[in-house]
């Protein structure tokens, strides 16, 4: 194989084979084809796309390229939920449990934050001792003592897409839906599940800015599965603003404990269900989607789904003190209100704005390599269609030092828009892929 000869036919528009997709990546992971090849295929496939069939190859070239887990010893069924990223998801913390409860084994790997979408492993770390780098031994121990566990990607599960995903990084090829699709799911399909649910969100704060575009790169992603005889379902969703009420690390694992003793906010247990629902569907372990939702509603507000959820913290060595008094989560030294400068109704909560406040105040990562402040964030935050009264708080800030309280303030006072007139509140589930 000749690299140029493979970029020059993805360039010209043409579909790249089997052979040619597997050995440029084969090549690439070892280290045969250099980043500057490698670059230049990513950008013809950025301008030329991929057909769905160069997708499936792509994704399991990148799947097959280090270690998959092995979960064929574990009876139950397995499935896990994936999401594109967003202001305040914390989903998946609550989801993993409560799927758990119902007999479904849900092994998530899950990432860090990046630009203003907060990552799972960064608010998992918040707990005091919690340790989200187990090894794939390690992973499927706790799988099988509780059903459930969440950890981070180890450096030998595709890791193509490791390489890949730094180097797209830098080279302006992160918006191309066939390689965002492939990174996804060569990673959650080297899990070894047997169904994936996706929720592909869009709007101000996710990557995906139109319902056109979240549709499209649900419909890929679902293609993908099916071509694997996964069970598969993507849930597209509204992030135009944040979901639930907190965004931040250790704000966003008291919402969770919260939601996990049944008094969570409307939306975050609405999507946590539906999702959810779909997942024991999808498995056969409750095929009809109500009865499902009633199974899982039980197990959030009868105390089941946080009595997991603090088996999986505790077989991971984090404090379950912490979860029962969530004083001892890390605490920002300076709480602001954010006070409304009129009477009326909440128009915009502008999810983007609000996930810039938070990196500002040191939440999340501009760089990869940069270390985050578990206590700050926004909390309290209002939602569209809520009234409010002049001077009543629209937000509450959490923040570490004046510095970043400063820089953190223009971001929040161009969140919020208030209307005289009542706003309806807008729907958080849209369409739904199988």
């Amino acid at each position: 194989m000749v690299p140029q000869w493979i970029i020059e036919k993805k360039r010209d528009g043409l579909a790249l084979d089997d052979a040619e997709i597997r050995d440029f990546i084969a090549d690439y992971t070892s280290g045969d084809i250099p980043d500057y090849q490698m670059a230049a295929l990513a950008m013809a496939i950025y301008f030329q796309g991929m057909n769905p069939e160069e997708v499936s190859i792509l994704t399991d070239a990148m799947m097959r390229s280090g270690d998959l887990v092995d979960t064929s010893a574990i009876a139950l069924p397995k499935a896990d939920k994936h999401s594109t990223g967003g202001i305040g998801d914390k989903v998946s913390l609550i989801l993993a449990p409560l799927v758990a409860c119902c007999g479904v084994v849900v092994p998530m790997l899950s990432g860090r934050g990046l630009g203003i979408t907060g990552g799972t492993l960064d608010k998992l770390e918040s707990i005091p001792g919690y340790r989200t780098d187990l090894d794939i031994a390690g992973f499927l121990s706790v799988l099988n003592r509780c059903g459930c566990s969440i950890v981070g990607q180890t450096g030998r599960l595709a890791p193509a897409d490791k390489k890949l995903y730094a180097l797209r990084d830098v080279t302006g090829t992160v918006p191309s839906i066939p390689l965002i699709a492939a990174s996804i799911m060569s990673k959650k399909l080297a899990e070894g599940m047997d169904a994936l649910v996706l929720d592909v969100k869009w709007g101000r704060g996710a990557f995906m800015k139109t319902p056109t575009l979240a549709h499209e790169l649900a419909q890929t992603m679902v293609s993908i599965g099916k071509a694997m005889d996964k069970g598969m379902a993507a849930i597209v969703t509204d992030m135009n603003q944040p979901l639930g009420r907190t965004a931040g690390n250790a704000l966003e694992i008291i919402e969770t404990i919260e939601t996990l003793r049944g008094d969570g906010p409307a939306d975050l247990v609405l999507l946590t269900i539906e999702l959810s629902a779909h997942m024991l569907a999808l498995t056969g372990v409750s095929p009809e989607l109500d009865l499902a939702r009633e199974r899982l509603t039980a197990a959030l507000t009868d105390g089941r789904a946080l009595a997991k959820f603090k088996e999986m913290v505790a077989l991971q060595g984090g404090d379950i003190a912490a979860i029962d008094d969530p004083a001892r989560l890390p605490t920002a030294q300076q709480q602001i209100a954010c006070p409304a400068p009129a009477t009326g109704f909440i128009a915009a909560a502008d999810a983007e704005a609000i996930g810039r406040a938070c990196i500002a105040l040191g939440a999340g990562r501009q760089r990869v390599e940069d270390s985050v402040d578990h206590a700050v964030g926004v909390s309290q935050i209002l939602k569209i269609g809520e009234p409010v009264r002049e001077g009543q708080a629209m937000a509450v800030i959490h923040a570490n030092s004046d510095a970043t309280l400063e820089a953190a303030l223009p971001f929040m006072k161009q969140a919020f828009r208030i209307a005289t007139d009542p706003v309806a509140i807008p729907n958080l589930i849209g369409e739904v892929i199988t």
